[in-house]
């Protein structure tokens, strides 16, 4: 540009510099045909110059269109590595942690459970590139080293020595559910669309979603439970960890809309800040290939097609080779001290399916377990929900099993209408002996233990019976299924007083006696099932719902600060709580 503007165009410019026949021209001399000539052979140049002036323009034009391109591209792949491609998922930008890791070491088209720069969060994770398998799952985000001399209290032992007899030191655990496998009463927020869009489940909610379910679900996992939580277990006087966890983290299938192994990281890290705290850990497998109960915590709400259905026997088949996977994996020697009890199938639901059907893939099950060198956990199977004196004589030849009941009085129709003291005095009594006679090898099954209970003396949570249902308590309960729904108030009231408002209000607004209520009515449960090898809370914490977060409950003062610190046992006289609707 500066060489163009040295040599101006415009014809008298050229003349006064003498292009041509300067001398002459500036002598005074000079004839009319030269400078007639001059004249055109100055248009000819003109028009040339100018020929190349657009020419240059357009190259110059190009350039910068190419220069945008690129960093336009540039932008794009740094929003996809930072997994944020839509305004619902993550906020941009690399992910904190990976130091001086370069992109360079992560071999092109890796999948994004190898590829670190595409994770919603690093923490405590092990970034450093691997491709490394355990049964065929990543062993991406571990480190080599570990530590298993941390007990959770000074009650109980060190990961590294041997818990004992459970029937004498009962596990007191939680449950960390609504996280790796959803639950809409548990995180509501995930489920906030118009009913008419039939967004009900995991399922339902991630075929909506699409492409953008990676984010929103990623951000679910990275913030609703961190290493604080297992701290805050653990200072609670809490000694195991149920986690809940879906058969997506290990395989998916054609047509399924879940969110392949993204929280398979999530749940290996969360052992290891299980590890951290001395709490030792329940695998529980949520849901299974094809819904194992038709419940919406399994991911599909509606029919069952596990061990049912066309497609019962292929699920069935699924299940053991996700379990072969899981085992093999879980059968390193890193966790041997850390899992003390391996999970088979969350509430299958035997009242439905056969039977015989079950048992047989749970043998199958369990020899698959203990055959890929899972050698120590209590392996743990469901009771589905057919009562437990008939579990007596079946499946003893299992070796270190146990039989896992969820207590609930909210989800019958007969048990939700008992007023307040009936509820306590149906824990200490009924599920006593409940517990007594399962344990009794000569009346039940033998070793069994609760894995899920509650202080929720109502169904009035949101979204707990699916979303957009009512229910039992204020009679708006309309399942299709004339044994279990409830079309007419099961509050103790049943009439038009029982009402939602008190039991759904802050714990702040709480009456005392509804606060004394809850306290008692877990400390029952609490004796109860330390009667056979002890309890695992559903769950520790909700977004709403403080009925049923142990976390919550801790800070209302309607659970004990420890475990053992409790103020009833059982023994003593149990109040007449009014049965008025502000007492709830």
């Amino acid at each position: 540009m500066r060489k163009r503007s040295g040599g101006r165009v415009v014809s008298g410019a050229v003349l006064e510099e003498g292009r041509g026949g300067r001398e002459k021209l500036r002598g005074g001399g000079g004839s009319y045909d030269s400078v007639q000539k001059e004249k055109e052979q100055l248009f000819v140049d003109d028009v040339v110059r100018k020929k190349k002036k657009k020419l240059w323009i357009m190259i110059g034009v190009g350039v910068v269109l190419v220069i945008i391109l690129i960093i336009a591209v540039a932008v794009v792949v740094s929003k996809k590595n930072s997994g944020d491609d839509d305004e619902e998922g993550l906020s941009g930008g690399k992910p904190s942690g990976l130091g001086t890791i370069s992109p360079d070491t992560i071999p092109p088209g890796s999948p994004p459970w190898l590829n670190p720069f595409v994770w919603a969060d690093t923490t405590d994770f092990n970034v450093t590139y691997t491709n490394q398998m355990v049964g065929d799952l990543p062993v991406m985000g571990l480190f080599s080293e570990w530590d298993d001399s941390k007990a959770a209290n000074d009650r109980v032992p060190a990961l590294n020595k041997p818990w004992g007899d459970y029937s004498k030191r009962p596990a007191r655990g939680v449950n960390i559910g609504g996280w790796l496998s959803l639950e809409p009463f548990i995180t509501p927020s995930l489920f906030e669309y118009d009913r008419r869009m039939g967004i009900i489940d995991e399922g339902t909610l991630c075929a909506y979603l699409a492409h953008r379910c990676e984010g929103i679900l990623e951000k679910h996992y990275a913030t609703f439970v961190t290493e604080q939580t297992f701290k805050e277990i653990a200072a609670a006087g809490l000694d195991h960890v149920r986690i809940p966890f879906s058969y997506w983290a290990v395989e998916k299938y054609d047509g399924d809309p879940f969110l392949y192994r993204t929280s398979w990281r999530y749940l290996l890290r969360s052992i290891e800040w299980c590890r951290k705290y001395g709490l030792r850990v329940n695998l529980d497998l949520h849901g299974l290939p094809g819904s194992q109960n038709g419940w919406n915590h399994s991911g599909r709400q509606g029919p069952i097609s596990w061990l049912n259905g066309t497609d019962g026997a292929v699920n069935a088949k699924r299940s053991l080779e996700v379990h072969d996977r899981l085992s093999k994996f879980f059968a390193q020697p890193r966790y041997e001290n850390v899992i003390s009890h391996y999970g088979l199938a969350n509430e299958p639901k035997m009242i439905f399916l056969n039977v015989p059907d079950i048992l047989d893939w749970t043998i199958s099950a369990h020899k698959i377990v203990r055959g890929n060198g899972v050698k120590d956990a209590v392996v743990v199977f469901g009771d589905g929900f057919r009562g437990l004196t008939n579990w007596q004589g079946e499946l003893q030849g299992l070796d270190n099993a146990a039989l896992d009941v969820h207590q609930y009085v909210i989800f019958n129709n007969g048990l939700v209408t008992l007023n307040h003291t009936g509820k306590i005095r149906y824990a200490c009594d009924a599920w006593t002996q409940q517990t007594l006679e399962s344990m009794n090898r000569g009346t039940g099954f033998g070793p069994t233990l609760v894995a899920e209970w509650s202080q929720a003396d109502t169904d009035c949570a949101r979204h707990l019976t699916n979303v957009g249902w009512g229910n039992r308590w204020t009679g708006t309960y309309v399942s299709g299924d004339a044994l279990t729904e409830a079309i007419s108030p099961k509050c103790p009231l049943k009439d038009r007083r029982c009402d939602c408002a008190p039991a759904n209000a802050d714990p702040k607004e709480w009456s005392d006696s509804y606060k004394k209520f809850l306290r008692m009515f877990a400390e029952a449960q609490m004796v109860s099932f330390e009667k056979g090898w002890g309890w695992f809370y559903w769950v520790w914490d909700t977004e709403s719902a403080p009925q049923w977060s142990y976390k919550k409950g801790l800070a209302a003062g309607i659970l004990p600060a420890k475990p053992w610190e409790r103020q009833f046992d059982c023994t003593g006289p149990i109040p007449e709580f009014p049965d008025l609707p502000e007492s709830y």
